[in-house]
């Protein structure tokens, strides 16, 4: 219809003109309870301006480890925080795209990028920042098979087409290349007429995605099995929007994806065991690959045929020993809390986006 006002405009208006900073936002829903938390990430997170601090969203710290020399993308870097962020854990050798499709948060980014690469004491910049929309990274000329790492904070339940962001991400990965991302999820599917209002879609609420729907879609681009990192259930704080969608359960998920082709739709036990090594920077203990799978330096875990391509076929392997093949297949792996079951087995209120 002429003159109707699209999604991606509503948004835009949110974003660039109503929100100046997270004092702005309306619920919870879109601001985290806390900063990365790290000694590595605190402290160039106090690197950063105060303007680029003010403007972030996000229900989470969607920020994995081991990503030096990594060419990282993140989908609605808004004003750059994330994608300063990785700037500097790619370091020099790495590469970090931000895209983002609001013109007065880009500018925020942008405006800093020189001072920000002085910091980091880069002789070339390392970022780059691109104008559009995160359902065609084609048209911003990323290249199929070309990122290590996909990362997003809040910002793809934002999207009308958020099969077309799956598949857009998938495409631009590399074999072996993960997704890692924070978002609000629903317990149950909201109508499709909550879109229709800017403050409730803006908020990251309307388009939240229901767990089970987000499982669905991801084993028809072929990804089977994706893992949880982080659950938090989000407490609203706000009358008016709880009056409309108080029905609805809410939750902060920070999850992890791999671009693999050997997963299976369930854990399968082909007796292999990892060992990490100790050796991911700042993780010298133990490192988390989900909810269930904390590895501790030195000691061998039995591990699943999905775990152990997630541990072998991707940037992680120089990281850990692994032993044994498919060769041989015993069963079913009981490999702790299904994916599936996140969003309801935790029901600490929380925050979820600045």
């Amino acid at each position: 219809m002429a003159g109707e006002i699209t999604p991606h405009e509503n948004l835009k208006s949110y974003y660039g003109k109503i929100l100046a900073s997270t004092k702005d936002l309306k619920t919870k829903a879109c601001c985290c309870d806390g900063e990365p938390g790290s000694p590595a990430i605190r402290k160039i997170l106090g690197s950063l301006p105060n303007e680029i601090l003010a403007r972030s969203y996000g229900c989470g710290s969607p920020i994995p480890a081991a990503l030096a020399g990594c060419t990282v993308l993140d989908l609605g870097c808004g004003a750059g925080r994330d994608v300063y962020l990785l700037s500097s854990l790619v370091g020099p050798a790495g590469f970090v795209i931000g895209v983002d499709m609001t013109d007065e948060q880009l500018a925020t980014a942008r405006k800093h990028l020189a001072g920000q690469m002085r910091v980091f004491g880069y002789a070339q910049p390392n970022v780059d920042f691109r104008q559009g929309y995160i359902e065609d990274l084609h048209a911003l000329g990323i290249g199929d098979n070309s990122v290590d790492v996909v990362i997003s904070n809040c910002v793809i339940n934002l999207s009308p087409n958020k099969e077309m962001v799956f598949k857009e991400i998938f495409r631009v990965l590399k074999p072996g290349g993960e997704l890692y991302f924070s978002d609000v999820f629903a317990g149950c599917r909201l109508p499709p007429r909550l879109m229709d209002d800017p403050v409730l879609h803006g908020e990251c609420i309307a388009g939240a995605m229901y767990i089970e729907d987000f499982r669905r879609l991801l084993t028809r681009l072929d990804c089977p099995d994706y893992r949880l990192v982080d659950k938090r259930k989000i407490a609203l704080d706000n009358p008016e929007t709880e009056a409309k969608v108080g029905m609805v359960d809410f939750y902060s998920l920070t999850v992890r994806a791999f671009k693999l082709n050997n997963l299976e739709d369930i854990c399968e036990d082909y007796g292999q065991v990892a060992t990490y090594q100790g050796t991911i920077p700042d993780q010298p203990h133990a490192f988390d690959l989900d909810d269930h799978h904390r590895f501790i330096t030195n000691k061998p875990m039995l591990v699943c045929g999905n775990t152990a391509a997630m541990l072998t076929d991707t940037r992680f392997a120089k990281h850990f020993r692994v032993s044994g093949d498919r060769a041989t297949h015993f069963g079913p792996f009981a490999c702790g809390p299904a994916a599936g079951k996140a969003a309801a087995d935790n029901d600490n209120p929380g925050g979820a986006c600045c």
